[in-house]
């Protein structure tokens, strides 16, 4: 499937664990000796023809630099001991590329970055070409942690026609969601699938999609647990009316909610933008199988609408939830070819990184000084697809792709700009939000008391990361 399973919880659980022997280590192993133009990269993009596809990209860059690079497939599941290995023996790669938010931060708490050189390489293609928000969420104040070089975003997905018929508005707030859900939950039609999985991040990531645009924080400007506010509490119950109420009976997972959805039994779905390429027929293993749909694989993306940011009632603007992926350089690289490396990669090689899955590889960098749009060109000519492929501007609208790239600027976060990056990992971890959810959606616990066992079991797990 190559989306959720990708950021597992075994990453961010092992990391935890795993980078406090790094901090000292880390720091222990600066001295690289004399520069040998070679460096080792590891790239968490280690699927098949993902790997051809950058493998492709280093040659090249190989060939116009002069630097040999040493390119290593690394499974997320595998990247904690990795990570804690490489630094208890000084060899950690110099290069770590396609690493999302949280595992950057506890890189960086545990003094295993060179941020100097991320932050040189940013100024040097020009930090005016990145979009602003994503460079926010990937550094620490002042501090750069990473070179963010691509998203995806929580989207909701939703049947058009359905909406139109019943004279629906789009469902972009939680009024309207909620009123949708309960009209359109008849006739063997769910109102919503939503993830109910207690042991899956997938579940975190829908809550947090929701939670956000209501303004529902993990933790406040003085690092402080907040999922008790009222802000959250409103999440809570929806999510809950959504998934418990109007969602498919038993645990809903990432599997089961797009296979709702694909068989036209579902009016709304809550996935992310690699949802997009299969949506529209174009994957073999996951082909929408509506009764319409046997004859148009195309049918569903034809007639789904498309939500990016979404609002509550006690927000002031719309949010999304949405992951940064970063390239980062590590305390004991070579670093200046570490950094041209970055730097190729982020400009000439960077059509042929996106373009390996530009449904849920969505430019962060629009373009250069010369020409400040001419990545977000190049991405709506990618080809989407696996078994059929055809550019993604001729699938979907121009609007659509419009409000993804803008959508970038509307993604927040959990606890990341309030430096609460360990934390984060941590929930993902142990996964306390999304056990409050099942026991909630499931008709065990009210949502009040599902959002007080969240909000209490998070509280414990920041005080065991001191």
């Amino acid at each position: 499937m190559g989306m959720w399973s990708r950021r597992s919880r075994a990453l961010a659980s092992g990391l935890a664990a795993a980078l406090g022997i790094g901090v000292m280590t880390g720091c222990a192993a600066q001295d690289t000796g004399k520069p040998d133009n070679k460096i080792t990269v590891w790239s968490l993009e280690n699927l098949t023809d993902r790997m051809a596809a950058t493998k492709k990209n280093v040659a090249a860059f190989e060939k116009q630099s002069g630097v040999t690079v040493d390119l290593v497939g690394v499974d997320e599941g595998q990247l904690p001991q990795l990570i804690m290995s490489a630094a208890a023996a000084g060899t950690l790669p110099d290069v770590i590329g396609g690493i999302p938010l949280a595992p950057v931060w506890q890189m960086y708490t545990n003094g295993l970055l060179n941020t100097d050189a991320t932050a040189k390489v940013v100024d040097d293609l020009g930090a005016g070409t990145f979009n602003a928000n994503a460079l926010k969420l990937t550094a620490d104040g002042g501090t750069r942690l990473g070179v963010p070089s691509d998203a995806w975003m929580q989207i909701l997905v939703y049947r058009k026609d359905l909406f139109a018929k019943a004279g629906l508005a789009a469902p972009d707030t939680y009024d309207a969601m909620l009123k949708a859900a309960q009209k359109l939950n008849t006739g063997g039609v769910d109102g919503m699938s939503l993830s109910t999985d207690p042991g899956d991040v997938f579940t975190q990531q829908s809550f947090e999609d929701i939670a956000l645009a209501n303004g529902c924080e993990l933790a406040g400007s003085d690092g402080k647990v907040t999922l008790d506010s009222p802000q959250c509490e409103r999440a809570f119950s929806l999510y809950d009316r959504l998934g418990g109420d109007f969602g498919a009976p038993g645990t809903q997972t990432v599997d089961t909610t797009r296979a709702t959805y694909f068989a036209g039994q579902s009016s709304m779905i809550v996935w992310s933008t690699f949802l997009l390429d299969e949506l529209a027929g174009l994957r073999n293993d996951a082909l929408p199988s509506c009764p319409e749909c046997k004859k148009d694989h195309q049918y569903l993306s034809d007639n789904s609408g498309i939500v990016t940011a979404l609002r509550g009632p006690d927000a002031s603007t719309p949010a999304q939830f949405g992951e940064i992926s970063s390239w980062v350089v590590t305390r004991t690289a070579e670093t200046a070819a570490s950094e041209k490396f970055i730097r190729y990669m982020m400009s000439d090689g960077y059509p042929g990184w996106f373009g390996m899955a530009p449904e849920g590889k969505i430019p962060v960098r629009d373009g250069t000084a010369e020409e400040p749009d001419t990545y977000l060109k190049a991405w709506r000519a990618s080809d989407i697809g696996v078994d059929t492929k055809k550019p993604l501007q001729s699938v979907f609208s121009p609007q659509l792709l419009d409000e993804l790239t803008a959508g970038v600027s509307n993604m927040k976060r959990w606890g990341i700009t309030q430096g609460q990056g360990a934390l984060v990992g941590a929930t993902i971890g142990e996964l306390p939000i999304p056990k409050a959810v099942g026991e909630m959606t499931t008709g065990q616990t009210p949502p009040r008391e599902a959002m007080r066992q969240a909000d209490e079991e998070v509280a414990a797990l920041q005080k065991s990361l001191h």
